[in-house]
């Protein structure tokens, strides 16, 4: 196979280093690919994506390479957007058990929807390096509540790039509990998590009619003023309110909650019954970041969980991406290409529901960013969105094929992880000047 290809410096850097601010974009066209635009549509053959200035100029069948643009003959291989991970703690957590290495919640502040995942991401975390390898571009970075609150805080959604600039979006939106989780960190009941939450958007208007009221309320406030300065754009629709939830009695009083305010962007995360009220989820217009793989009854709230969710919900018109909540989601984003293999599979079995190839794709890639909002940015390789590229030496969605290129806003990036350099250290290990335990 002849390439022809201009290499960013990002892909050349050592083990430990770190740009501080993004390279600048490639302009650089991927031709002769078995292409992936992402939207839902099948893999062609033969296609070509040209990126300028970190964007997506075109992608398809036919497609012509402009002149002086450097070239990579893909051969054949698989090219598709990098995968948008829909719920992650990525960034904000090391090791769970050390706290000083634990950004996710904050159990003792007197702040729960003030707080900001976004100043706490940390771009030398190993997870971002381990699943930027295994194709995963963007991520949706969640708080996780304390006791006390519903409200965890505000998320953000990162790239994986290696450089010291990993936020995309900022505050991009709010995160709470609701179920069996939410009515025990509320008080002890679900009337207990619904009353903080219609008080707080009771509260809320207020601020927003009067925000020097809540200049000196104190600490004994039911919601401070930074708390309440941080809901004023949910209440007004201005960013979306991600609430975790389970059960199908607990989906539709929050969808009841919506009709009572009309203007909340809501989005149900989790969602294990989702499928038995699909219908209502549907004509609410709410979209469901939804776990792939949950099947078993793991909590009275999951009793009717289904690998058959995703795949039904879908059918019946409901916007649903892939997340990874309750599954290693502080370091195992990759897991959603082989979840999303698991729904293809499922759409063969008699009397599953999964999702064909396409769709299965942009579950994980052009859904979970629509159903943030940000479908116009990223997700897939339509004309105009951000230059996320990923080459693979097989189907992405098999457990064994590997990333073989990762472009993120047009800029390759090294694959390279402390567990791949230590895997080659030690696959061939010899006597140094120093011992092992010295040398990098």
């Amino acid at each position: 196979m002849t390439r022809h290809l201009l290499l960013s410096a990002a892909a050349t850097l050592a083990f430990g280093t770190l740009l501080y601010g993004p390279a600048a974009a490639q302009t650089v066209a991927i031709t002769n690919a078995k292409l992936v635009v992402g939207d839902g549509s099948q893999p062609v053959e033969g296609g070509t994506v040209v990126i300028r200035d970190g964007r997506v100029v075109a992608a398809g069948q036919g497609v012509a390479t402009p002149a002086g643009v450097p070239v990579i003959d893909a051969g054949g291989k698989w090219v598709s957007p990098g995968i948008f991970a829909g719920f992650t703690r990525m960034g904000i957590v090391e090791v769970d058990a050390v706290n000083t290495t634990n950004d996710a919640s904050a159990g003792s502040s007197p702040f729960n929807a003030a707080l900001d995942v976004a100043p706490a991401v940390n771009s030398h975390t190993s997870s971002i390096a381990i699943n930027r390898a295994e194709g995963v571009t963007r991520a949706v970075v969640a708080p996780e509540t304390s006791t006390g609150s519903i409200f965890a805080g505000q998320g953000a959604v990162i790239d994986l790039a290696s450089d010291m600039d990993p936020v995309s979006r900022p505050r991009a939106f709010q995160f709470m509990e609701y179920g069996e989780t939410g009515g025990q960190q509320a008080g002890g009941s679900r009337p207990a998590a619904v009353a903080m939450l219609r008080n707080a958007l009771f509260e809320v208007r207020d601020y927003l009619r009067t925000p020097a009221r809540f200049a000196d309320r104190g600490k004994d406030a039911l919601l401070t003023r930074a708390d309440a300065e941080a809901l004023a754009p949910v209440a007004q629709g201005r960013v979306p309110l991600l609430v975790h939830v389970e059960r199908a009695s607990d989906i539709l009083v929050l969808l009841g909650i919506k009709r009572e305010f009309p203007a909340l962007r809501l989005v149900l995360v989790g969602a294990a019954e989702g499928w038995t009220v699909a219908r209502e989820i549907a004509a609410a217009n709410v979209p469901v970041m939804a776990n792939a793989l949950s099947d078993l009854p793991s909590s009275f709230e999951k009793l009717a969980a289904t690998q058959s969710n995703i795949g039904r919900m879908k059918a019946a018109g409901v916007l649903v991406g892939v997340g990874t909540l309750g599954q290693d989601e502080a370091r195992q984003a990759r897991w959603v290409k082989q979840y999303a293999g698991n729904l293809v599979a499922l759409g063969r079995i008699p009397g599953a529901a999964g999702l064909d190839w396409g769709a299965a794709f942009a579950a994980i890639s052009s859904k979970p960013a629509e159903v943030m909002g940000m479908g116009g940015d990223f997700g897939s390789l339509r004309p105009g969105r951000r230059g996320d590229v990923v080459i693979w030496d097989g189907d992405p969605l098999e457990i064994g094929t590997t990333a073989l290129q990762v472009f993120i806003d047009g800029v390759e990036q090294p694959l390279a992880s402390r567990q791949s350099r230590l895997r080659q250290r030690y696959l061939d290990p010899k006597e140094g000047a120093l011992p092992k335990a010295y040398q990098r």
